[in-house]
């Protein structure tokens, strides 16, 4: 279920760094469009009464502790070894990811009863939130099968939340629209480069899921290696 201490570090450490790198662009947008500056901002960010501010607020408790947790805990940790033996790991790795997405649907009963908009918007809203929630989840099953650990995939649901979706849109209207577009374009080459390197197998020791597989006579070669 991906709670072991070999490799945990890098377990934590790469697939966030990668994330951030794929999130280059919205990383720069948040910076140009902060009122202070980076020294100022790290003070805000490590200061011990912003935390206790955070722990305090359960919208962000939810949002960034609990739902990441749960989340990865039952669609990748709990959902994944039992698709695997049936399907192999790469129909499982699209599979599992579509559960995640159809579980995001009571946001449209929640936008129905407090009437936030028409039906037709907020259906295209959750197809929309439908389609990269999935994409999102292959990404973190992806994550988990190639590290082993549940607390990549955990910590990079949370900075995902913390971030929102890229607004893309906001960039294109920026006062400094290409050197945010180059960020995002950088950012998404760079990802695509370092998806592989930094998920090696290697870097995080045996893989639960893959020797699970081993054990039930299914060769898997492309993911666990």
């Amino acid at each position: 279920m991906g709670f072991r201490l070999e490799g945990i570090f890098p377990a934590a450490l790469l697939p966030l760094l990668l994330t951030m790198i794929l999130f280059l662009g919205p990383l720069m947008q948040l910076s140009m469009d902060c009122p202070c500056d980076l020294i100022d901002g790290l003070k805000v960010v490590l200061a011990p009464r912003s935390w206790a501010r955070c722990l305090t607020d359960m919208r962000w408790l939810r949002n960034q502790v609990i739902a990441p947790l749960t989340e990865e805990l039952v669609f990748r940790a709990c959902m994944l070894p039992m698709l695997a033996p049936c399907t192999g790991l790469g129909p499982a790795v699209f599979t599992c990811p579509l559960f995640f997405g159809v579980a995001h649907f009571h946001h449209i009963i929640e936008q129905l009863r407090f009437r936030q908009s028409s039906v037709g918007n907020i259906v295209l809203s959750a197809a929309f939130q439908f389609s990269y929630t999935a994409v999102f989840g292959a990404y973190t099953a992806f994550l988990f099968i190639r590290t082993g650990h549940l607390i990549g995939p955990v910590l990079c649901h949370s900075f995902c939340n913390y971030m929102g979706f890229p607004a893309v849109c906001a960039a294109l209207e920026h006062p400094q629209k290409w050197p945010l577009l180059a960020g995002y374009a950088l950012g998404v080459g760079l990802f695509l480069l370092l998806l592989q390197p930094l998920t090696d197998p290697k870097l995080y020791g045996s893989l639960p899921l893959c020797l699970l597989l081993e054990r039930t006579g299914a060769s898997e070669t492309l993911l666990c290696s």
